[in-house]
C-alpha cells in the first residue's frame, strides 16, 4: 500500500517543481482550493484560479501576485453548469496558457436522509463532483500527453473507500473520483503525466456548512493548509493516492478487513442525527 503512505520528503521540496509553470485550481476561493493556491503561489507557480465567487478570486489573485510575484489569472465559473469546463479551457487557450498542473478541487456534499434531499441537489452534485472533473481532466490531459509532461490532482475523500449513510450520494461521487483518478493514472503514466487522488478526511473548510453536517464530525478536523501540503507533496513524488492524516489512513486500511455491511452500519451510527426521524 505504498501509494497510501504519507509523503516522506521535506516540506515543500517537491512543490518547487511547478515554479514558473501554470497551475489551474478549481474551487479556489475557499477551503482546500484556497490553501492549494497559496501553497503553489509560495512555490512560485503561476495560477489560473476558478470558482463561482469572482470577488474572492480577485482578492486572492492580488494577494498572491503581490506577495510572491507570480502571474495570476481569474475566471468565474459555476461547474454545476455543463458548459463551464469548456469555458474554462477556452479561457486558458485564448491566453495561450499551457496548464502543467490541473487541480480538480471543486465539490460539495449534502447531508441527510437520501429520500429527503432535493433531486436538483443530487444532479448538481454529480455534475460538479463527477462530470466536470471528468471533462476538465480530458480537456487538459490532451496537451499534457502531447508535451509528455504534466500533473493532475483530483480531490476525492476518505469517504470514497466505504459507504457513508446520510452522505451516501457524496461518498459515491468521491468513489467515482478515486477510481477515475487511479484508472487515468495508469493510462497516461507512459506519457510522463502523473495523476493523483487526494483523499482528505474532515477538514476545516466551508464544506461542513454547505453540506449541513453535524459539528461532531469535525471535532478532529485537519487544516486545509495541511491537506494541501500532503496532496502536493504526494503528487510531486508521483504517488497515485494520498490519504491525509494518520488516523484517516488507519481507518482506510481497517475498513478493508471488515465486511462492507458492517462498515456501513458503523458509519451510520457516527453520521446519524441525534434524533432519528
Amino acid at each position: 500500500m505504498d501509494n497510501l503512505r504519507r509523503p516522506s520528503r521535506p516540506i515543500h521540496t517537491g512543490i518547487k517543481k511547478w515554479a514558473g509553470k501554470w497551475a489551474l485550481v478549481t474551487g479556489a476561493s475557499a477551503g482546500i482550493g484556497l490553501a492549494l493556491a497559496e501553497k503553489l503561489g509560495a512555490a512560485r507557480a503561476n495560477l489560473v484560479l476558478t470558482a463561482r465567487r469572482l470577488d474572492r478570486l480577485e482578492k486572492l489573485a492580488q494577494d498572491l501576485s503581490a506577495k510572491h510575484g507570480v502571474k495570476v489569472e481569474t475566471f468565474a465559473a459555476d461547474l454545476a453548469r455543463a458548459e463551464a469546463p469548456q469555458e474554462i479551457f477556452a479561457f486558458t487557450t485564448s491566453r495561450q496558457i499551457e496548464i502543467e498542473l490541473l487541480i480538480n478541487n471543486a465539490g460539495f456534499g449534502a447531508y441527510g436522509y437520501h429520500h429527503e434531499i432535493a433531486p436538483s441537489r443530487f444532479a448538481e452534485m454529480v455534475q460538479v463532483n463527477c462530470t466536470a472533473v471528468t471533462v476538465l481532466t480530458q480537456l487538459f490531459l490532451k496537451g499534457m500527453v502531447d508535451r509528455r509532461s504534466g500533473d493532475v490532482m483530483i480531490v476525492s475523500s476518505v469517504a470514497a473507500f466505504q459507504p457513508v449513510p446520510f452522505n451516501s450520494a457524496y461518498a459515491a461521487t468521491k468513489a467515482f473520483d478515486l477510481i477515475l483518478s487511479q484508472g487515468i493514472a495508469e493510462e497516461v503514466r507512459e506519457f510522463g503525466v502523473n495523476v493523483c487522488a487526494l483523499c482528505p478526511g474532515s477538514t476545516s473548510t466551508e464544506f461542513q456548512q454547505v453540506a449541513r453536517q453535524p459539528d461532531r464530525m469535525f471535532r478532529a478536523a485537519e487544516t486545509a493548509a495541511k491537506v494541501a501540503r500532503v496532496g502536493l507533496e504526494a503528487l510531486a513524488q508521483g504517488k497515485t493516492v494520498a490519504v491525509s492524516g494518520f488516523s484517516n489512513l488507519l481507518m482506510v486500511e481497517a475498513q478493508r478487513l471488515a465486511p462492507r455491511r458492517f462498515v456501513a452500519k458503523m458509519a451510520a451510527r457516527m453520521m446519524r442525527e441525534s434524533s432519528p426521524k
